[in-house]
């Protein structure tokens, strides 16, 4: 049987890979073995994400963003994940928030932006 680091780090190599559908397998397995692991979860959402299995990943940027409310990553791929389930104004408070922890990120503001735009917003 694998460790959950042994586990973590196949993931993380097949998501070094591209091979997204494969990588979510072992990180999903790693995450059953150690839920509060961030570092897992966030990895395994990444997977998810371009699998293109947004609510799946919602759900893991979620448990990392509830556990480190300043984890600025999570919760831009949370609303990011929320975007591409056409969740334009969920998605805004999380962009907001990692635009908030990261005022340089360029790229946080844009998709704030956009995702304040198809919500309606100014």
């Amino acid at each position: 049987m694998e460790s959950v680091y042994e586990l973590y780090r196949r993931g993380c190599d097949l998501l070094g890979h591209g091979d997204y559908q494969a990588a979510i397998v072992p990180l999903s397995r790693a995450r059953d073995l150690e839920p509060g692991k961030t570092s897992i979860r966030e990895t395994l959402g990444r997977a998810l994400f371009h699998a293109q299995r947004y609510e799946h990943a919602a759900a893991e940027f979620q448990a990392v963003a509830s556990a480190a409310p300043t984890n600025d990553y999570a919760l831009f791929c949370l609303g990011r994940a929320w975007q591409q389930l056409g969740r334009h104004r969920e998605a805004c408070q999380p962009l907001a928030l990692a635009c908030s922890l990261r005022p340089e990120r360029e790229d946080y503001r844009v998709y704030r932006d956009r995702a304040r735009r198809a919500a309606g917003h100014r």
